[in-house]
């Protein structure tokens, strides 16, 4: 069988193998060059039972014991591969000239599970190939529902855990990925971008005719909280400070209850019945200084939990924000974490202010 020599082939060979080619040329391998891509031709994988394997092996954890999932796209270029199916053009930055660049290629969606710490090591979950015009929220919105089930399946999460924290670059639509996925044991925090507005908690009949006191239709949203204008965001209700070593200080702010405002056009487009209003946090990031000495330009994320903001204590005993402290660990670490590490402090403030 050429299997069976592929593998004697395999085990007997010194050293590292780098290519099939170095197989083919082993003694142990005993037929010809084509018998060796014949029999990898023959050979199958079990998609469904390895995405289980990989969801009961144990997984890297956060701080506190919770799993972290980070989705993101990663391109396979084949530029050169006119002949391939299913090509879509990726986005690439670095290559060439270090410019932003558009190349045929198969984009993945990864969903991998991540640790505190700056390493490099992922364990990847789940691979799906996005096929051209394929809508990413949808098609990320399965697959997190999918790997979340196999992980409960498996033992990973069980009732009491902390919910899974998702975390979600600028380029996917948080909030209408935390819409479709309501009923799982789920956190999502994603990067917005810095032109957003949103909007505050709509006001009760009685803040409105205190407001208005001639009537007039009650508004569907409350205020403009724009990105850009720090006169609409008004009193945050969590501050936190962290001392780093390559960023200096580390502020983040947290705002509860704010919502983008959805229209009926593009993914709610076909949507049945009035648009949802789909509440969550929006954290502002700033670091005093960049490692490279570029613009320190703040970061804006946004977060959505089963349940309204929570009050919680770092070690110096001052209050702080579960949501907002995840986000500032961020800024110290190259990946994520769930919740509060020594060292932080808070600086306390007003609780009162507006969307509170």
């Amino acid at each position: 069988m050429p299997c069976s020599s592929c593998v004697d082939a395999l085990l007997c060979t010194d050293g590292p193998v780098r290519t099939l080619v170095d197989l083919a040329l082993a003694p142990e391998h005993r037929r010809g060059h084509g018998a060796l891509y014949a029999g990898l031709n023959q050979g199958r994988i079990d998609i469904a039972r390895l995405r289980h394997a990989l969801a009961g092996v144990p997984l890297p954890r956060a701080a506190d014991g919770r799993l972290v999932l980070a989705v993101d796209v990663s391109p396979w270029l084949r530029p050169d591969a006119i002949t391939c199916a299913d090509r879509a053009f990726c986005h690439t930055f670095g290559r060439g000239e270090g410019k932003h660049q558009m190349v045929p290629g198969w984009p993945y969606s990864v969903v991998a599970a991540l640790e505190t710490g700056r390493t490099s090591w992922t364990a990847v979950l789940d691979a799906v190939r996005l096929q051209p015009g394929a809508d990413v929220a949808a098609v990320t919105t399965a697959q997190i529902r999918e790997v979340v089930e196999r992980l409960v399946a498996a033992g990973q999460w069980k009732p009491g855990d902390p919910e899974i924290l998702v975390v979600l670059d600028a380029g996917y639509d948080a909030p209408r990925i935390a819409h479709l996925l309501a009923g799982l044991p789920l956190e999502i925090l994603g990067r917005l971008r810095s032109d957003r507005v949103m909007r505050r908690p709509t006001p009760s009949r009685e803040e409105f005719h205190l407001a208005h006191p001639k009537g007039g239709r009650p508004p569907k949203h409350g205020g403009e909280f724009v990105f850009g204008e720090p006169t609409t965001r008004g009193t945050e209700q969590a501050v936190t400070v962290t001392d780093t070593r390559l960023y200096g200080k580390a502020t983040a702010q947290a705002w509860d209850r704010l919502h983008p405002r959805p229209t009926r056009r593009a993914a709610w487009l076909d949507h049945d019945g009035p648009l949802p209003i789909i509440e969550g946090t929006v954290i502002r990031l700033l670091v005093e200084k960049l490692p490279s000495g570029g613009v320190n330009k703040p970061v804006w994320c946004g977060g959505r939990a089963p349940a309204p903001l929570k009050r919680t204590s770092t070690a110096a005993g001052t209050p702080s924000s579960a949501v907002s402290t995840s986000s500032t660990h961020s800024a110290s670490s190259s990946k994520p974490s769930a919740g509060p590490s020594p060292g932080f402090a808070a600086r306390k403030r007003p609780t009162g202010g507006p969307g509170s």
